[in-house]
């Protein structure tokens, strides 16, 4: 039996994060996902779909993602039901995520935030060791602790270095979407 479910789509909120009292992540969020197709209005409609991710998955997607954010998320269905206060049987059904994707660069989810009036990222500000720029001043972020040491020593006193990907003469290489392989 099979039971994968795919989506792409914006959070309608911040991640709610919480920790069980085993001191176990749990995240809770909702994906609003549009439809292929539109109203007798010609207006795009979205499912709005629940969705939970649990343990360092959820801290990250907490710390990474935010109200708007473009993600992609993989797991699977499942339905549960409980008796509320009420004493009235509910029914749920949510995705739980065992993977997901960040779709928007991270210029872009700032950007997006700056709009919506929110100033604070979403990581409390930690940017990992990467300049805010995104650029990495010359440092491989595949090599060994020791050769980033290096290079970045020499890209600090360096800066005129020769850009790799630069045509000669520093003009821009003229590439057509037919000479990439994607």
């Amino acid at each position: 039996m099979i039971n994968r479910v795919v989506l792409i789509g914006r959070l309608t909120r911040d991640v709610e994060l919480r920790y069980t009292q085993s001191g176990t992540a749990v995240g809770t969020f909702s994906l609003a996902v549009n439809r292929q197709f539109t109203n007798q209005a010609g207006e795009r409609e979205a499912d709005f779909i629940n969705a939970v991710i649990w343990r360092k998955a959820a801290e990250n997607f907490s710390n990474f993602t935010g109200k708007g954010a473009l993600v992609a998320v993989e797991g699977r269905l499942q339905t549960r039901n409980y008796e509320n206060n009420q004493g009235q049987r509910v029914y749920v059904t949510e995705v739980v995520v065992d993977n997901f994707s960040l779709l928007e660069s991270r210029a872009e989810s700032e950007k997006r935030r700056s709009q919506n009036g929110s100033s604070t990222p979403s990581n409390n500000g930690g940017n990992f060791g990467a300049p805010s720029d995104n650029s990495f001043s010359g440092v491989d972020p595949f090599a060994s602790a020791n050769q980033n040491s290096n290079s970045q020593s020499t890209a600090t006193t360096q800066n005129d270095a020769p850009n790799p990907f630069a045509a000669s003469g520093n003009t821009e290489i003229d590439i057509s979407d037919d000479d990439l392989p994607f």
